[in-house]
């Protein structure tokens, strides 16, 4: 849960002893090497800000907003303060000293408000953007100088390509032998970007003989809202999910940003959370599943939500090992973030690309032609940067890459 008030945000943050040890494993500090781009830096702001001996001018905002919400101070932090709230909650109570050009207040809202967290419009948005792709435009926006200089059309320039969107049932029932009943969380971006992998879900769940439901009622999960401190907009999808998933014991999802924030939800939610990688790794029926044998090495990239947050980040593997001939091996600095994190590739594209960089190095030194990972974010962004360095290396979700062993297509089941 996000401490909601000052005072609850004092109390955490006043729970942060100052030791130091976050500071190697802070993705911003080991770049800037600035105390105040730093998890132990960045509370002290905090509660100066809260405080209100120090202004929450633009200066103070710059060292926030820099701040990726990896969350691996969290894992190595010996008081366990909760960072992530806390940031999520002083962004929030912070939000309103902030000066934001009209223009650019109107488009964080459109964008968010009237799109990305809109199922049907964001359907719609899909299919333009298909047919956008597909009709030989981007080729000429690419010369565009006008257009490169505006970041949100960096970020669709470099989208994957955009497939069909699926109509989705409410139930997809189990194959041969039934075990159970789940609930599938969609997601927001996934329903265009990535529709390959919940369709790869569903199928794999239902020949192991599991049931799956999607709830037509479901949200987007609120990290969007929460990172843009709106925690009034992320609870009340909060509470739409609740309803929506009621009664069913478990929940999947297949990203690792979204299980995160739903992890962060009230424990009778949050507690039937569960990744993907880490329901299938003790699902049952796998000796009655043909698997096909795949002769390659992949590169694991491991997201740091996975890592920091939900602790599954083995689960993958384990499933990648079901494969007969595939080796499965660690992407060198799987302890660093790839610069994605949701949003902000978008509003900080220079630590974002410099982070990047260096995922791109490791991803050639590995001689890996394909990367999997678990969390579409960090997937598009790593299959940008692999397009731009002109390297010819797929990016899939690690269920994706075992459903098609099993025989799911991407193209033809839908």
């Amino acid at each position: 849960m996000i401490p909601r008030t000052a005072d609850s945000l004092l109390e955490e943050a006043g729970r942060c002893v100052a030791c130091g040890l976050c500071l190697p494993h802070c993705p911003t500090y080991r770049k800037t090497g600035n105390e105040a781009d730093s998890p132990r830096g960045r509370i002290a702001l905090m509660q100066g800000g809260l405080e209100r001996r120090i202004p929450m001018n633009e200066r103070y905002h710059a060292h926030l907003d820099l701040c990726l919400g990896c969350r691996a101070c969290e894992a190595v932090c010996p008081n366990n303060v909760a960072y992530g709230g806390l940031l999520a909650g002083v962004r929030g109570l912070a939000e309103s000293s902030r000066r934001r050009g009209l223009w650019r207040r109107l488009a964080r809202v459109a964008l968010v408000d009237g799109l990305v967290t809109k199922p049907a419009r964001l359907r719609l948005a899909g299919g333009l953007l298909r047919a956008w792709q597909a009709s030989g435009l981007p080729a000429l926006a690419q010369k565009s100088t006008g257009l490169a200089q505006w970041s949100l059309a960096r970020i669709v320039l470099r989208l994957p390509r955009i497939k069909p969107q699926p109509v989705w049932k409410a139930v997809y029932p189990a194959q041969g032998t039934v075990r159970g009943e789940v609930g599938l969380f969609l997601g927001c971006v996934a329903r265009v970007a990535d529709s390959d992998t919940l369709r790869a879900t569903i199928f794999v769940l239902n020949r192991l003989g599991y049931t799956v439901h999607v709830p037509p009622g479901q949200a987007c999960c609120g990290a969007l809202d929460a990172s843009m401190g709106r925690p009034e907009k992320a609870a009340g999808f909060e509470r739409e999910n609740g309803e929506a998933f009621s009664g069913m014991d478990v929940v999947i999802s297949t990203a690792a940003g979204c299980g995160a924030t739903l992890k962060g939800y009230p424990q009778a939610f949050a507690g039937r959370v569960q990744d993907v990688s880490e329901f299938l790794s003790a699902a049952g029926g796998w000796s009655e599943v043909d698997i096909a044998p795949l002769a390659e090495t992949v590169a694991v990239h491991e997201s740091c939500l996975m890592r920091n947050v939900l602790r599954c980040q083995d689960k993958p593997y384990g499933l990648l090992h079901r494969i007969p001939a595939l080796a499965a091996a660690p992407l060198a600095g799987n302890d660093q973030c790839c610069g994605a994190a949701g949003v902000y590739a978008l509003t900080q594209p220079g630590m974002a690309a410099v982070l990047l960089a260096d995922k791109i190095e490791a991803i050639k030194a590995s001689a890996a032609r394909i990367v999997a990972t678990s969390n579409i974010g960090c997937a598009l962004h790593l299959a940008a940067g692999l397009k731009e360095a002109g390297l010819d290396v797929e990016v899939v979700h690690t269920v994706t890459l075992l459903a098609r062993q099993m025989g799911f297509d991407d193209d033809k089941n839908r």
